[in-house]
């Protein structure tokens, strides 16, 4: 039995960084050795079992064989006689298909290590190409792997074109491209996901709303980055920088759908494109069964990003009416929740940095909401149900309450 520390983990050590996830492979046992060690078994498609202390996973050496469609259209052979060279083939890029034996040795068949000194990401084989989810695995790669200068090779991007040429990402569940997205976010430049697939002809298949904004113009003076491609994965990168929370960034990535069924006639003009993106959010998130919290908060910034960028206007003076502003608060549930709605704000400064020669601006209407809500919740219940209103008299007073305590805000800051 021979033990070594495979893929990622070896990855990341060579670039210098740190491993979160150790995987290992098995060479020459049998389940039943594994069993006998104290090792558990949890893969019921192929042999994988836990170590009995550091739980970490440990995989008998397989080769595997297209046999179906899709992510699970695989035959699994796992056997003592299944080599190190054999197991690594069956891996997604050469950097991933290095692994170490117990003596630190880096065994290198593909000449991964090549490739992570050129900062090539090629796949290893041509059985590659059997499993579509891989096309999503390399994006998500070049997006985690980008602060180092990986770039694709010319090779893997023909490759990768074919396979969704071919239709067979059609095959992949909701929750396994979700997964990839979701993973993708969550690394520092998540537009290089969004790139590579684009390049591939990913986008088009997988996020028809997202390749709609192609080449949609908007006024050169407010979108001097370009279209709304262009400025939507500036937008992206802008809420990586501010907020690593998923939700942000996702919310960032969708709030410009609309824009991308303006007739054309109308550009570089996109009014009311907030409230028409809103059922393209809903159609994204329902046909990927988005998580409700990320699909609520992508929903209120699609619709509301423009409101709140009006807040202040030019020479920095509130611009919208005082029941605007609660309106917008109430929708936006800050009342209840001023957490999310801070988060909210986040997204929308992402989509004012998210322009070119805007990026260091300093958004000046966060604070300002983050007033205006302060002055919304500063009423008191007690004085107001101690004027003897009652019934649907109470909600009403309290409404107007509020509204009252924004018009003294906005009247102060004015007066500043």
């Amino acid at each position: 039995m021979q033990i070594f520390l495979v893929g990622g983990a070896v990855r990341d050590a060579l670039l210098g960084g740190k491993a979160y996830d150790r995987d290992w492979v098995v060479v020459g046992a049998t389940p039943e050795q594994m069993l006998a060690q104290g090792y558990q078994q949890v893969g019921k498609d192929f042999p994988v079992f836990l170590h009995p202390e550091t739980k970490e996973e440990y995989a008998l050496a397989r080769t595997e064989r297209k046999a179906g469609v899709g992510y699970h259209g695989f035959e699994v052979f796992a056997d003592p006689n299944v080599t190190l060279e054999e197991d690594l083939i069956r891996r997604d890029l050469t950097i991933n298909a290095m692994a170490q034996d117990t003596e630190g040795k880096v065994i290198d068949p593909y000449s991964g290590l090549e490739d992570l000194q050129n900062r090539i990401l090629r796949h290893v084989s041509d059985a590659f190409a059997e499993d579509p989810l891989r096309v999503l695995r390399v994006a998500r790669f070049a997006a985690k792997l980008a602060p180092y200068g990986f770039e694709l090779a010319p090779e893997t991007q023909t490759l990768m074109t074919d396979m969704v040429a071919s239709g067979e990402l059609e095959d992949l569940t909701p929750e396994r491209v979700w997964q990839e997205v979701f993973k993708a976010l969550g690394t520092q430049k998540p537009s290089v996901f969004f790139e590579v697939l684009d390049k591939v002809g990913a986008v088009e298949v997988l996020f028809p709303e997202l390749y709609n904004l192609h080449g949609v113009t908007q006024p050169i003076k407010h979108h001097p980055e370009g279209d709304v491609w262009i400025h939507t994965m500036m937008v992206l990168d802008a809420a990586a920088k501010l907020s690593p929370l998923e939700e942000v960034r996702f919310a960032a990535l969708v709030h410009d759908l609309g824009k991308g069924i303006t007739p054309k006639e109308l550009w570089p003009s996109h009014k009311g494109h907030e409230k028409a993106g809103v059922p393209l959010v809903q159609a994204l998130g329902s046909r990927y069964r988005l998580p409700k919290k990320l699909q609520i908060m992508a929903e209120k910034v699609t619709e509301y990003h423009g409101l709140i960028h009006q807040g202040l206007n030019s020479e920095g003076l509130p611009h919208l009416k005082p029941q605007t502003f609660l309106k917008v608060l109430k929708a936006c549930t800050a009342l209840k929740n001023p957490e999310g709605f801070k988060d909210i704000l986040l997204a929308c400064e992402a989509d004012a940095k998210g322009r070119l020669g805007f990026e260091e601006q300093f958004y000046r209407q966060a604070p300002f909401w983050l007033g205006v809500l302060d002055a919304a919740l500063r009423i008191n219940n007690q004085e107001i149900l101690a004027t003897g209103v009652q019934g649907a008299e109470i909600a009403e007073a309290i409404e107007q309450a509020r509204v009252e305590r924004i018009k003294a805000f906005i009247h102060t800051y004015s007066s500043k």
